[in-house]
């Protein structure tokens, strides 16, 4: 039970992460291989808060999203100003140097060794500490994300951000201001993330730098493919599918020393098998394929 409970918090935290990033890359067609950088951010702020200074949980969630979201701003501001590869370029750079900081300020951050002992949340009085109050916290926070993103889409912002998507220079034409729309998206998709982190560092109560690599960033990219871009349920499919896979293939019987290559094997067939045959994904409404069958573009 308590196993099945672990993976299903697992999940709530992937869903959070996808959802972000879905906003960005799925609803404004903005990829971006930076969100892992984002979510070790609020990993990190909420961890070092808690255990230097004591503060409570939704005081360091909420310090985790304003900075991760002013990281956002300076990152997207000049980055938005490209295009296409050079912006997902300039992406993986800045997930590269977040990574570099990570594990090179030895001093702040505790390096390739990390930061123990971090405390478990505590929220008005309860005491969040079993896996069933775990999954009751990250339910409520995937609840609260999807609506919100609901309601992000659906209004009038995200009708503009849509256009975005699907041709940036119209966009221009009607008179929308097309740069800050974008980095408005890019801020509010970064602050999610860092939420995601800081409940991730919590519940494991143990964070290195080798849970935020640009692997990462590509593993939330992937449910997004596989899901569905510019699909809230989709993403949250997505999530379950790449988050039980490599529990699935612990019943296999595959032995330790190939059952990550394995893995890794499958997540690539999957993705290659999606954009070629299905490249709006299990429930999305857009593609990142140009020119090619499914495309919207």
């Amino acid at each position: 039970m308590e196993y099945l409970l672990h993976i299903l918090i697992l999940i709530g935290i992937y869903v959070i992460l996808s959802i972000s990033l879905n906003l960005i890359s799925g609803f404004t067609g903005l990829i971006s291989l930076a969100h892992a950088g984002f979510y070790g951010v609020g990993a990190y702020v909420a961890s070092l808060m808690a255990l230097n200074i004591h503060s409570p949980f939704l005081v360091n969630v909420l310090c985790a999203i304003i900075l991760s979201g002013i990281l956002g701003a300076l990152v997207g501001a000049p980055a938005l100003r490209i295009h296409d590869d050079y912006f997902v370029i300039a992406t993986f750079a800045f997930q590269v140097i977040i990574f570099s900081i990570l594990n090179n300020w030895v001093s702040f951050t505790g390096g390739p060794i990390g930061l123990a002992g971090i405390p478990q949340p505590i929220i008005f009085g309860w005491n969040v500490s079993s896996h069933i109050e775990f999954l009751l916290l990250i339910g409520s926070l995937c609840a609260l994300t999807l609506w919100v993103s609901r309601r992000v889409v659906n209004s009038p912002f995200g009708r503009v951000l849509k256009a975005i998507r699907e041709d940036e220079i119209f966009a221009q034409a009607a008179g929308k201001n097309v740069a800050k729309y974008k980095l408005q998206i890019f801020v509010l998709g970064a602050g999610m993330a860092a939420v995601a982190g800081a409940v991730y560092a919590c519940y494991i109560t143990f964070i290195d730098p080798t849970s935020f690599t640009i692997m990462e960033s590509i593993f939330i990219i992937s449910i997004i493919i596989i899901g569905g871009a510019g699909s809230l349920w989709g993403t949250v499919i997505g999530a379950v599918v790449l988050v039980t896979l490599p529990e699935v293939l612990r019943f296999a019987g595959l032995p330790a020393t190939v059952a990550a290559n394995i893995r890794q094997i499958i997540y690539g067939s999957l993705l290659i098998g999606f954009m070629m045959w299905r490249p709006k994904g299990l429930l999305g409404e857009y593609s990142f394929q140009r020119g090619g069958p499914g495309s919207e573009r």
